[in-house]
C-alpha cells in the first residue's frame, strides 16, 4: 500500500526529467546442470512452461549421429531429470539439427537431410502430437513453399504459431546464410512464401540461429565465425539481437550482446524462455565443431534508471517523462523485456524496488575513494583495485559522496587495471571533481588517450577517446569545470555517439562509429604519459564505470 501511495506522490512531483538508460543485462552464465555430457550438446529450446528442454546431442544411446533429446523437470525450481531420446519417430540414422518447440507443446519444428542430398542440405519439418502426454507423430516436410533447393535450417516458431523464422543461403538474400520468416494467418492455414528480414538484419555476413522472444519484439541470432563481415567482435561465433516496436514494425539495427555472453570462444544456438527471464545458448571453448555444452544466463532488468544506486522519485519521473512512448530505454515492464510502451506496467516494476538501494550489474568498477589511509584504492563493484601513488591525501569527510582523495597537481595519481575495453561496446564513466586547471587530466590510459581532461587553453571539459581512422578527433565542450565547486563529469558512448556531461547536462556530443582499443592500465589524476602539467590538483570522488550507456 505504501508503494502505491508513493507512486501517486511521485507522479505529482515529477518535473522535467533527464533521459536515462533502462534496459536489461545478463547475469553471469552458468552451465545447465544435469544436461551436458562429454559429448556435444547444443541448440536448446525451452518449453513455454519451462519444464521441458529440447536440444541436440550426439551422446551415446541415440539413434543416429545427432539426435533430439529432451530433459524435463516437475517445477522450474527442480533440477532437470536425465535427458531422454525422442525415439525413432523423430530421430533417424542421419543427423537432426535445429529444434523448436511450439508454445502449446504440440508441434516440434526441426530440420533433417533433404532426400538424395549429398551434402549438409536440410529441409524444415514438423512433428505433432494430440496432447503433451502423447508420443510424437512422424515428421511432415513443410513443402516447397517454405523449403528450397538450398539449406533451410534452425527453425524457430513464434509464441502465437503464426511466424516461423529460419536460416538459409537461398537466392534472394544478401550473401551467405540470411534470416528468413514465413507466416500464416492462422495455425490451420498453410505457410506463406518466406520473406528475407532485410538489409538491416542481414548482411554479407553469416546470420543464423534465430530465436524470437514471446512477444515477438526481440530477435536473437548468431553471427558466423568466418563470415562475420562488419559484425566481427570478440572472436568465434557470437550472439546478437535486434528489436522492433511492434510485430508490424521493421527490425532495428542489431547489437552485440556484449562480453557477459560473448567471448573469444564460441557462443551460439540461443533460445529465450517464454517469460523472458533466461537466455539459453551453446558455449564451446575448444572449437566450433568440438566440445560444447548448453549454458544459461539470467536476463535482469535495469531498474535504477539514472544509475544513482537507488530507485526513487527520479526514476519514476524519467518513466513519466516518456509516458505512452515506444521508448525501449524505459520499457522494463513486464520484466525484463518490456511490452513496447512506457506505461503503468513499468511503474509496477519500479514500485517493487522503490526506495531500495539496488546493485546495478552494469556497474563494472566503482572507486568510492572513501578510504582513510593507505595506498590501496578499493573497487567496490569489480576486481580493479588500484594504488594511490605519489602521496595523495585521503579526505574521509571531504567528499561529495562520503570521502574523497586530494591530489597535489605534481605527482599524485591512481594506477589501476583497465576496467573495460571501450571498443567492446557502450560504456559510461562518471566522476565528481573539485578543482583542476587547464591541461590537467582526470582519467586517462597509460600510453593511450585521455578520457576526461581540461583543455589547455580554457579548462573546458574534453575527451581524446575517439574512433579509429578517418573522423577521429577530440570532443571539446564549452563548459569550464575548474570553478571551485563540486561537479559531476561524465563520458558516455552508446555505440554510435560520444556525449560529455557536466552535472547531468549534455555539454558536447558527436557521432563516433567505434572507439579505439585501450592501452594497458588506467590512470586517475594524471595524463596518459604522466607529463608535468597533466597531474590534477584538487579533489576527486566516486569514480563509476558502467558497461552500458547511462544518461543521468
Amino acid at each position: 500500500m505504501k508503494k502505491r501511495i508513493s507512486i501517486v506522490l511521485v507522479l505529482t512531483l515529477c518535473m522535467v526529467a533527464g533521459i536515462a538508460k533502462a534496459d536489461f543485462t545478463f547475469g553471469t552464465p552458468i552451465e545447465v546442470p544435469n544436461v551436458n555430457t562429454s559429448s556435444r550438446e547444443f541448440k536448446p529450446s525451452i518449453s513455454a512452461d519451462g519444464l521441458s528442454l529440447y536440444f541436440i546431442s550426439n551422446r551415446p544411446g541415440g539413434i543416429g549421429g545427432f539426435d533430439i533429446w529432451v530433459a524435463t523437470r516437475k517445477t522450474t525450481d527442480d533440477p532437470w531429470d536425465t535427458p531422454v531420446n525422442l525415439g525413432s519417430n523423430i530421430n533417424t540414422p542421419d543427423n537432426e539439427w535445429g529444434v523448436s518447440i511450439s508454445s502449446d507443446g504440440l508441434s516440434l519444428y526441426y530440420d533433417i537431410r533433404q532426400p538424395g542430398a549429398s551434402g549438409a542440405i536440410d529441409d524444415i519439418v514438423v512433428a505433432t502430437r494430440e496432447t503433451t502426454d502423447d508420443g510424437w507423430g512422424n515428421p511432415v516436410n513443410l513443402g516447397t513453399t517454405v523449403n528450397s533447393s538450398a539449406d533451410d535450417c534452425y527453425a524457430c516458431i513464434s509464441a502465437d504459431g503464426l511466424a516461423l523464422y529460419f536460416s538459409s543461403p537461398r537466392s534472394g538474400g544478401y550473401g551467405n546464410y540470411d534470416l528468413w520468416v514465413t507466416k500464416r494467418e492462422t495455425t490451420d492455414k498453410d505457410w506463406g512464401t518466406p520473406e528475407n528480414l532485410g538489409p538491416t538484419v542481414n548482411t554479407s555476413a553469416f546470420e543464423v540461429d534465430p530465436a524470437i522472444s514471446a512477444d515477438g519484439r526481440i530477435l536473437f541470432f548468431t553471427i558466423g565465425m568466418n563470415n562475420c563481415g562488419s559484425r566481427c567482435g570478440y572472436g568465434g561465433t557470437e550472439i546478437w539481437m535486434t528489436r522492433r516496436a511492434t510485430v508490424d514494425d521493421d527490425w532495428g539495427e542489431p547489437v552485440n550482446l556484449g562480453p557477459t555472453i560473448n567471448s573469444s570462444a564460441f557462443e551460439d544456438y540461443e533460445n529465450v524462455s517464454a517469460d523472458g527471464s533466461t537466455l539459453f545458448f551453446r558455449y564451446s571453448q575448444s572449437g566450433r565443431y568440438s566440445g560444447c555444452d548448453i549454458w544459461q544466463a539470467s536476463i535482469i532488468p535495469i531498474v535504477d534508471l539514472n544509475a544513482d544506486g537507488i530507485v526513487d522519485a527520479a526514476d519514476m519521473c524519467i518513466t513519466v517523462d516518456h509516458w505512452g512512448e515506444d521508448f525501449s530505454l524505459c520499457d522494463i515492464g513486464p520484466t525484463p523485456l518490456g511490452d513496447g510502451v512506457v506505461d503503468v506496467e513499468d511503474l509496477k516494476v519500479l514500485a517493487e524496488y522503490l526506495f531500495e538501494e539496488v546493485d546495478d550489474p552494469t556497474l563494472v568498477t566503482h572507486w568510492p575513494l572513501d578510504e582513510a589511509e593507505g595506498m590501496v584504492v578499493a573497487d567496490s563493484a569489480g576486481d580493479s583495485d588500484g594504488y594511490a601513488l605519489g602521496g595523495p591525501v585521503w579526505q574521509p569527510d571531504g567528499g561529495m559522496v562520503g570521502g574523497a582523495l586530494e591530489f597535489d597537481g605534481v605527482d599524485d595519481f591512481i594506477s589501476a587495471p583497465a576496467p573495460l575495453n571501450p571498443a567492446d561496446g557502450p560504456f559510461s564513466v562518471f566522476v565528481w571533481v573539485k578543482g583542476g586547471a587547464p591541461s590537467q587530466v582526470i582519467i586517462s590510459e597509460p600510453g593511450g588517450p585521455d578520457w576526461l581532461s581540461l583543455d589547455p587553453l580554457t579548462g573546458h571539459l574534453m575527451t581524446e577517446l575517439t574512433q579509429t581512422g578517418r573522423g577521429a578527433a577530440p570532443l571539446l565542450s564549452e563548459t569550464a569545470i575548474a570553478d571551485g565547486n563540486w561537479n559531476q563529469i561524465g563520458l558516455v558512448w552508446d555505440g554510435s555517439h560520444r556525449t560529455l556531461y557536466v552535472d547531468s547536462i549534455v555539454v558536447a556530443e558527436d557521432t563516433q562509429n567505434d572507439l579505439m582499443s585501450p592501452a594497458n592500465g588506467f590512470y586517475v589524476g594524471c595524463g596518459k604519459n604522466m607529463q608535468p602539467g597533466t597531474f590534477f590538483s584538487g579533489l576527486i570522488d566516486d569514480v563509476r564505470i558502467y558497461n552500458r550507456a547511462v544518461k543521468p
